[in-house]
């Protein structure tokens, strides 16, 4: 199957669900080999200006879903929160941050990440650095999501035939269909998200797989200012998701009372310096963009999770759970827990 997509997307014809279903499928089995897998990577990624169609992207997410190890938490409905990266913004860890928040708020984070790629720092790197044990294996998932409202599956550890596109990408050096999948392919199925990508052109068809691989409410970001967030420092345009309905509009800092900062406010550094940002916005010594920035993306998590009833009082929400210090609590929490 694999000669025949990359054949196709050579053609600048696009695939269908089915057949970038079963590419992924041979490639996630080990079936085929790293020439073909590097050919079709790179050929997906280029073989257009859209790129990836929705068929090709919901296709390749149903394929790793269907081989990833799954974490099972029966009563509990989870919220994702997470950008695709690949934005070049190398930021500190915003989505991390804001999901200590979020999970104060009493919304279930299952969040599903790795080592860094393009930054200094990814997910799992914060999460070390602030003393979180990240080999959190299904069971203590599970425990986590129920004593501490947070979990973190390690996508090494739950997606262990990405051995055999890992060093293709490394090799690549550039973004290819993986940096989308990685947030669509949380083994933990979450119902509920809020996404950041890289690219205007994602907003509306990444609701749409959003919707396709059975989310029910979603919001889909991109800081106007190329960030895979909410920005602090520019309009964001955003797509919500619910029961298969759309609405794209676009929003701003000072719509939520917050004062507009720079790009270059939030930049991160290692995986310490990043988790000392993360521990000053939650302690409250950190304030101005660093802080703002969580706000709106928390702020929106926590409306998207159905804990707040609009994208306003959900920023209201964050601050106020950042400002009593539950946010800090639950970091605490979940640094117990899974050291346990």
């Amino acid at each position: 199957m694999i000669k025949e997509s990359i054949i196709k997307i050579v053609n600048k014809e696009d695939l269908t669900y089915d057949e970038a279903k079963e590419t992924m499928l041979e490639i996630m089995r080990g079936e085929t080999t790293p020439t073909q897998n590097a050919a079709f990577l790179a050929a997906l990624s280029t073989k257009s200006t859209k790129a990836e169609t929705i068929d090709e992207i919901s296709g390749c997410a149903y394929a790793m879903r269907s081989l990833a190890t799954p974490v099972e938490h029966p009563g509990m409905e989870v919220l994702e929160i997470v950008g695709t990266g690949g934005d070049g913004a190398h930021s500190f860890n915003i989505s991390t941050t804001a999901a200590m928040v979020v999970a104060a708020g009493g919304v279930k984070v299952a969040k599903h990440g790795n080592r860094a790629a393009s930054s200094l720092s990814g997910t799992a790197d914060c999460l070390e650095a602030l003393g979180v044990n990240i080999q959190q294996d299904p069971e203590l998932c599970r425990k986590m999501l129920e004593e501490a409202g947070f979990c973190f599956m390690f996508a090494q550890k739950y997606h262990s035939a990405m051995k055999y596109v890992g060093p293709i990408r490394k090799e690549l050096g550039f973004r290819t269909v993986f940096n989308i999948l990685g947030p669509l392919t949380n083994p933990a199925k979450p119902e509920m998200f809020l996404l950041g990508v890289y690219d205007e052109y994602l907003v509306e068809p990444i609701a749409k797989v959003l919707s396709s691989l059975g989310v029910k409410r979603g919001l889909v970001v991109f800081g106007q200012d190329h960030l895979d967030e909410i920005s602090a420092s520019a309009p964001t345009t955003i797509c919500e998701l619910r029961d298969g309905f759309y609405r794209t509009s676009v929003i701003q800092p000072e719509d939520f009372g917050l004062e507009r900062g720079t790009k270059d406010e939030i930049v991160g550094g290692t995986a310490k310096e990043n988790a000392q940002i993360t521990r000053g916005i939650l302690n409250g010594t950190i304030t101005g963009t660093r802080r703002n920035i969580v706000l709106l993306n928390a702020g929106a998590a926590l409306y998207a999770g159905k804990a707040a009833e609009t994208l306003e009082e959900g920023v209201k929400l964050a601050a106020e759970l950042i400002d009593t210090g539950k946010a800090l609590e639950t970091l605490n929490k979940v640094i117990e827990v899974s050291g346990r």
